[in-house]
């Protein structure tokens, strides 16, 4: 039997059955990796002599009669986690050498799990891009067309799941970079509620691993399935114990509902400030007709839904704002030398994002008010629904796009071009307040594209979305893997 392209869940029973070994799925992965990854580049820093000694481990410690949630678990991890002995560079060439000497909390509850973590996966450029390429690793494609990106910054371990490389892996998100990966590449991803996984250890190097809530930035699991994200949320939730005390309590409250037909959904389509392409509009009705059919309330308008637009500005100004904090000094003057000469009635997103770069502490304390605006907006929003269904991008995987330029990017949408940075609208939608959203294959573009869909809960909700994503996954099906 191959089990390259089973669920952690189902590997799990396996292994507790005795029907595989845990060397045996990791000598079959490491397998399938040194013979597809040559054309998709997913897997940047393999690590198989330690993974094949891990699996060893998990199998002496099965025999002793022990067991855990992901013990002899095949998985891989996202470049930028500190992996203790493996590199760490963001993708940044003046970094190639850094080897930090911990693990990443996230690392460290992955193996404590009893996860065989076969190595880590590629990034863009201080993880600045959807798409996944840099000069030390090179360029990961899309294992559905190898002339399209798999997404970024997550977009090597969205390819190594769609690819059959580990059941698992771990990414992070401040632009839709867990949730376009996964969207790109027919896959599963959860976007955390802000705060309720920890990050230490999933910072550019050389900076050192402290506890840190960097503004929007999260970390989060993927999966290919909605049970194996839930199962994987589970590992990675609950506070530092470096800031709370050893060990941690993950009491996140139950999903609201159980059936399909019991939840109350807003289904949103279309945004004001760029088009929805057919595909992906095609992918949020099929699951806006089969709540219907379930007998679900579906809504497609809502007073109470935050203002679209200010939403999408207001993001971009606090996505700028957290990442100019790390621009050398003759970037960020030049920055605010932009900034000074935008017209005070320039509303674009583009002066949106040259006025956040430039945001002084009292400009940021200010945006930071009306963010709370927006999420009480939201408070009030889910208590007559309980999940909002968005795109998560305008279209499917694009081809590749290395022009360093982004401001001359162009996105096509339906044959019409769009500025490239425009499609993290409804990424930011979610990330700006904070709120959960879990990703989900909604089907497939006339190319034969995966195209995926965002279901957005309530704060520190996640199990919400998580599991209407496991009920839809029973109707329309899940991820399929690529011919």
């Amino acid at each position: 039997m191959e089990w390259s392209f089973q669920s952690a869940e189902e590997l799990s029973a396996a292994l507790r059955a005795g029907e595989v070994s845990s060397v045996e799925l990791t000598e079959e992965v490491i397998a399938r990796i040194e013979r597809d990854d040559k054309a998709i580049n997913a897997v940047c820093v393999p690590d198989f002599d330690r993974a094949r000694g891990a699996a060893r481990e998990a199998d002496a410690a099965r025999g002793r009669g022990e067991d855990g949630a992901l013990l002899g678990i095949p998985v891989t991890v996202k470049e930028s986690y500190n992996v203790a002995g493996l590199p760490t560079t963001w993708g940044v060439p003046e970094q190639r050498d850094f080897v930090p000497q911990e693990d990443a909390v996230q690392v460290s509850r992955l193996k404590a799990a009893g996860a065989v973590v076969l190595g880590k996966t590629n990034v863009p450029i201080m993880l600045g891009d959807l798409q996944s390429y840099n000069e030390i690793y090179g360029t990961t494609n899309n294992p559905w067309d190898l002339g399209r990106t798999p997404g970024g910054s997550s977009g090597g371990s969205a390819a190594a799941l769609a690819a059959g490389f580990g059941a698992l892996s771990i990414g992070s998100d401040i632009g839709g970079s867990l949730r376009t990966p996964a969207h790109f590449c027919g896959v599963y991803a959860h976007k955390p509620t802000y705060g309720l996984v920890p990050t230490r250890g999933h910072v550019p190097p050389p900076a050192p691993a402290l506890p840190s809530d960097r503004d929007l930035s999260v970390v989060g699991p993927m999966a290919r399935t909605a049970r194996d994200l839930a199962l994987l949320l589970d590992v990675m939730a609950g506070p530092d114990p470096l800031t709370l005390g050893v060990g941690y309590d993950l009491a996140l409250p139950a999903a609201r509902h159980e059936r399909l037909g019991d939840f109350r959904v807003l289904i949103l389509e279309e945004h004001p400030l760029i088009p929805t392409g057919s595909a992906v509009r095609a992918a949020v009705n099929k699951v806006a007709d089969t709540l219907v059919a379930a007998g679900a309330r579906v809504e497609r308008h809502s007073p109470l839904l935050p203002d679209l637009t200010e939403a999408a500005t207001l993001y971009t100004e606090l996505l700028l704002a957290t990442l100019a904090a790390g621009f050398p000094e003759d970037r960020y003057e030049l920055m605010r030398t932009f900034a000074a000469a935008v017209g005070p009635d320039d509303r674009s997103l583009d002066a949106a994002r040259l006025r956040g770069a430039a945001f002084s502490y009292r400009d940021w304390i200010a945006a930071n008010d009306r963010r709370e605006v927006h999420r009480h907006g939201w408070r009030q929003l889910f208590a007559e629904f309980d999940v909002v269904v968005t795109p998560i991008t305008p279209t499917p995987a694009f081809p590749h796009d290395h022009n360093p330029n982004f401001v001359e990017r162009r996105l096509d949408i339906d044959g019409a071009a769009y500025p490239f940075g425009d499609q993290l609208v409804w990424a930011g939608l979610v990330t700006m307040p904070g709120l959960p959203a879990t990703v989900i294959p909604g089907g497939r573009s006339p190319e034969g594209l995966p195209v995926g869909v965002q279901l957005i809960g309530p704060m520190l909700e996640d199990r919400t979305p998580l599991r209407l994503a496991e009920l839809l996954e029973q109707e329309i099906g899940g991820f399929v893997a690529p011919e």
